[in-house]
């Protein structure tokens, strides 16, 4: 899927989320766009998980295993781990609403209200991925792209 196509198909749902949570839209197309590869990895094609959302021990609806990049130490290494599974992209944006909104570790994040790559700095720092330039990706997207845009509160 080409990044314009990507972007309008994730947009309404993205703008619904942020609407009920104040989770930008433009950071939730911007970390969907890193994390299923703009929606053609394996994982966001086959079990709607756009978001890279593992299987904890809070999870319990289904899971699959996958391959996935974890940087320790600046070391980058391929493990394999349980990621949450869903019936489809709504349900799949409505956990990942659920999974910052209602994790603690992210409070810091909604501190910084119509600033998405201030509300990515918080996510990565508060450890959501391992990659060290996480931050900088989701926000050169954000700009690349013009997501700020379907930041606007209302229609």
């Amino acid at each position: 899927m080409l990044p314009n196509d990507f972007i309008a198909a994730i947009e309404p749902a993205a703008h619904a989320a942020m609407l009920a949570t104040n989770i930008p839209a433009s950071f939730t197309i911007a970390q969907a766009a890193v994390e299923s590869a703009w929606g053609k990895s394996q994982q966001c094609l086959q079990d709607f998980n756009y978001f890279g959302i593992k299987a904890d021990a809070s999870w319990h609806g289904e899971t699959q295993m996958w391959p996935t990049r974890e940087v320790l130490h600046n070391i980058a290494e391929i493990e394999t781990c349980p990621f949450r599974k869903y019936p489809n992209l709504t349900a799949g944006l409505e956990d990942h609403a659920a999974f910052l909104t209602g994790n603690p570790r992210y409070a810091a994040a909604f501190e910084h209200k119509g600033d998405s790559c201030a509300f990515a700095k918080a996510v990565a720092e508060a450890g959501y991925a391992t990659d060290p330039h996480y931050a900088e990706i989701m926000c050169s997207i954000i700009d690349k792209h013009n997501l700020k845009q379907y930041d606007v509160q209302t229609n």
